[in-house]
């Protein structure tokens, strides 16, 4: 098998628009961890999110989708090389979510200073540690300013793993604080492998019920299309990247076409300035013509709006099934 991309748990929806989108065929049986590609010569891994910085990055894996958040954390207890760790390809837009440290809402912490010294349970320990490294050397650093205090040497947070329900560890004793998702999580895709979701850590939910609080955000995370610095079939794996990066343009973006006179040409293409450049083709009206540009999705109200107030007609948007777009 030339390339591989690698999933964990239940497909997001997204993701499996997104391979269909992208004309990768498969067929995943019951139980099973692999699918081969009926199309291409790629074998898609199902795996935790956690895994896929790895495989990637050991270049086990040609191409991957997980969220950014799990390659830092990756790179957080394993730092790249020349030859190892990953390169994002591609933001895919969704997944979005936070890292977050968190403290019970009814005490009396408000700043991730105060958690300093004091256990912080995580699944995401190398982020964590890092954060809270930072986090004393510039507290030690206002210290010595004043000569309050000595440069330690080792962190004195207590950082402990625990791989669910972080959100209970503080209402069980175990921790001051935690460091947790909060946000939709990312699918995770490999290329040989399709990535997974997890439908539990939904918009800041599991934090309210847990009673507890944000008071700082680690990393901001989405959706990311990865690839291996060695990868095993380079022209493959741009094939596959190009066709995953123009669904998600298309997905993005609609096509808006309308008539207007020649004379608010200027105007009109400061609204619609499309991608590159609109498109302008005369009519048989003298005077006239037919604008075509691409325009984000979530702005075309707005736009044709603009559009009717200056004198523009005939306004007409439609769906773009797929693109290939610079």
């Amino acid at each position: 098998m030339s390339d591989k991309l690698v999933t964990e748990g239940r497909l997001q929806q997204t993701t499996l628009d997104l391979l269909s989108g992208s004309d990768i065929q498969f067929r995943r049986e019951t139980r099973l961890d692999i699918a081969l590609v009926k199309n291409h010569e790629i074998a898609l891994v199902f795996l935790p999110a956690a895994d896929i910085p790895t495989f990637v990055g050991e270049g086990r894996v040609d191409l991957g989708i997980t969220g950014r958040d799990q390659v830092a954390e990756h790179e957080a207890l394993s730092p790249p090389t020349d030859t190892t760790g990953v390169e994002e390809v591609l933001d895919l837009g969704f997944g979005k979510c936070r890292l977050q440290v968190q403290v019970p809402e009814k005490g009396k912490m408000t700043r991730p200073e105060e958690l300093i010294g004091k256990n912080v349970v995580t699944s995401f320990v190398g982020l964590t540690s890092s954060y809270f490294s930072r986090l004393e050397r510039e507290t030690c650093d206002k210290a010595i300013e004043n000569e309050d205090v000595p440069v330690p040497n080792e962190l004195k947070t207590k950082v402990k793993y625990v791989g669910g329900s972080v959100e209970a560890a503080c209402a069980l004793g175990v921790a001051d604080g935690i460091v947790d998702l909060v946000g939709l999580l990312y699918p995770l895709v490999l290329i040989t492998d399709i990535w997974k979701t997890d439908g539990n850590k939904e918009s800041g939910e599991t934090m309210k019920a847990a009673g507890l609080k944000a008071i700082d955000t680690v990393v901001e995370s989405t959706a990311v299309l990865i690839k291996s610095k060695n990868t095993s079939n380079q022209k493959l794996v741009d094939k596959i990247a190009s066709r995953i990066g123009g669904v998600i343009t298309a997905q993005k973006y609609v096509f808006c076409q309308y008539n207007v006179s020649r004379s608010l040409l200027e105007t009109v293409t400061r609204i619609t300035p499309g991608k590159r450049a609109p498109t302008i083709t005369a009519l048989e009206e003298e005077g006239w013509v037919a604008v075509s540009s691409m325009v984000e999705k979530k702005q075309i109200a707005t736009v044709m709006d603009e559009l009717t107030a200056v004198g523009a007609t005939d306004i007409l948007v439609f769906n773009i099934i797929n693109s290939r777009t610079t």
